[in-house]
């Protein structure tokens, strides 16, 4: 559905995207996470046809964005975290003036417009002057606008921006429940909210891809997730044990009402190992598990690692 391939923007001497490609294949929702100033803005105007590309090449619904720029906006739905709206017209008449944009005839507009009213929870406001709106309800009219005119690719940035925890929650649902007709790119800084909504998640720095799965695959690809047992067992015994196990990673153990708590750091998942010593000894295990790395803490990694190579 969406294809980019060698992608470069730049501004004189800067690049702001460096040679990136990934694909996005129809009904999946993928997180297009990076720092500020990673590219992320960039690369999506030129997937919306705001921007022309330096060199490379970018494809939505088939179509290319440099030469066929009419039926990629065609098929585009975007919300900008800023959302444009003008405060003077009410909700109803802005989203008229977007369809009679977007070509649709008064009966198609009529129709789209009960369908986004309900689908963003606007029937309480839809009459209402733009600018007497919360943010949240201005959000959620930027939502409507990209809906309108039903496009297979809704590009998203900071969707949930101004909007209460269940307002979230919503969207977070409405989210995943347009993937039954639409393909998604959603940016956001909110990573527990990308982890939630996002079935594959890319990350860029500095212009560049640096990162690219699953969100349990990019936890796992650290394979730094500390692992932690409780056993009944002396504490010099059991250290002794698990450090010869555990071949020179971090082993500490201290004691707690009869029980030897343990903390191996290592890249490794040493959860079998150290159950089927447990069983060898005779130990009773009590806990054995291993920290799940979050999303955040991977982000956080793999961009200082990126900027760590670029330095040197």
């Amino acid at each position: 559905m969406i294809e980019v391939r060698n992608l470069c923007k730049h501004y004189g001497a800067r690049k702001a995207v460096d040679d990136i490609s990934f694909t996005v294949n129809d009904g999946e929702i993928v997180g297009f996470l990076g720092p500020n100033g990673a590219g992320k803005t960039t690369t999506i105007r030129i997937l919306t046809c705001y921007h022309p590309a330096t060199s490379g090449s970018a494809r939505v619904a088939g179509f290319d964005v440099l030469s066929q720029s009419m039926q990629v906006r065609r098929n585009v739905g975007y919300l900008p975290e800023t959302v444009p709206l003008y405060p003077e017209m009410r909700v109803r008449e802005f989203l008229r003036f977007r369809g009679k944009l977007r070509g649709l005839s008064r009966a198609d507009r009529e129709s789209c417009i009960a369908r986004v009213v309900e689908r963003c929870w606007l029937r309480e406001v839809v009459d209402r002057p733009i600018s007497q709106l919360s943010k949240g309800y201005r959000q959620r009219v930027g939502l409507a606008d990209a809906l309108l005119h039903n496009p297979r690719v809704l590009i998203l940035d900071e969707p949930t921006v101004g909007l209460d925890p269940t307002q979230i929650r919503e969207t977070r649902s409405l989210i995943r429940e347009l993937t039954r007709d639409h393909t998604v790119i959603l940016s956001s800084h909110i990573l527990p909210e990308v982890e939630a909504t996002c079935g594959r998640i890319v990350i860029i720095n500095r212009g560049r891809l640096v990162a690219s799965g699953t969100p349990q695959e990019l936890r796992s690809r650290r394979g730094d997730g500390a692992v932690h047992a409780e056993v009944r067992a002396p504490v010099e015994e059991a250290l002794s044990a698990v450090r010869e196990l555990a071949n020179g990673a971090k082993v500490t153990a201290e004691a707690a009402d009869g029980w030897t708590r343990l903390r191996v750091e290592s890249t490794s998942d040493l959860r079998e190992p150290i159950f089927r010593l447990s069983t060898q000894r005779g130990w009773t295990l009590r806990e054995l598990r291993r920290d799940a790395g979050s999303l955040e803490d991977f982000f956080v990694r793999i961009v200082a690692d990126a900027q760590l190579q670029a330095q040197q």
